[in-house]
């Protein structure tokens, strides 16, 4: 392998995925493993959880493993940030995956759904990257990606509390970006357009399926691998220039 493409490796490096059981969160874990770097993965079922982990391939002198924790509660944020370097000793790479979306129109929202989607979408991304991003600096390197959606950049009806959510994680990540550049870390997000995963899947009528590929430029749903370029660029030395910045993942949906 060249130097070039070994700038792409993550031999030696430990990531940690959040709501990585499933969905675009476990592809990602898959991602990185196949890169060479050790994955922990965390949710809120210890089943889900550890079928997951069969499926995430490791090299080398990499580990994998698994924590339960739920992002839901803010306590729970501090507890995985000292779990998961307890048992790997670092995290260099956090995927702050974890996110739910209760679509409600804004005449009809719930006061407990709204603070619950808050929680989970943005202020357990803010908890577990101040608890981990401390160790970062310390190493003088880091790579901390938000997972934010094109529902960040547009929205469609009742998606009031998701598109708040995922468009703030873009300020964050700006703020984020600015007072960890110094130290070496680099904070980007990443924003999926549709994507063939659980999530819309059960979410989604066939008709609001079809008008989902309809309008991208490349006429179908995105393929968890093809994340695996974008993913592999922020998270790696390939990417250390890049930072505050967001790469859309979406097949030209947001360009129509």
């Amino acid at each position: 392998m060249g130097p070039l493409m070994s700038q792409f490796r993550l031999e030696g490096k430990t990531a940690l995925v959040t709501g990585g059981s499933k969905g675009l969160g476990l592809a990602m874990a898959r991602i990185l493993g196949e890169a060479g770097a050790s994955v922990l993965i965390c949710s809120r079922h210890q089943d889900e959880l550890e079928k997951a982990l069969e499926l995430i391939p490791v090299t080398g002198k990499a580990r994998k493993s698994c924590l339960v924790a739920d992002l839901g509660k803010r306590a729970e944020a501090e507890r995985l940030a000292e779990a998961a370097q307890r048992e790997f000793g670092a995290v260099d790479i956090l995927v702050n995956n974890a996110g739910t979306n209760k679509p409600q129109a804004i005449d009809a929202i719930d006061d407990a759904v709204w603070d619950a989607v808050m929680e989970l979408n943005l202020n357990s991304v803010m908890a577990l990257s101040r608890a981990l991003c401390k160790g970062m600096k310390t190493r003088g390197w880091g790579r901390i990606i938000h997972i934010s959606s094109i529902m960040g950049l547009l929205s469609k009806e009742k998606r009031n509390v998701y598109s708040a959510t995922k468009s703030a994680l873009l300020g964050l990540c700006r703020a984020m970006a600015l007072d960890l550049g110094p130290s070496g870390v680099t904070v980007n997000c990443l924003s999926p357009g549709p994507f063939l995963t659980d999530l819309p899947m059960s979410m989604l009528s066939d008709a609001e399926k079809k008008e989902f590929s309809d309008h991208t430029a490349l006429g179908r749903w995105g393929q968890t691998e093809e994340l695996a370029g974008p993913l592999l660029l922020l998270a790696s030395e390939a990417g250390r220039y890049i930072s505050g910045a967001n790469l859309v993942v979406d097949g030209g949906f947001t360009i129509r």
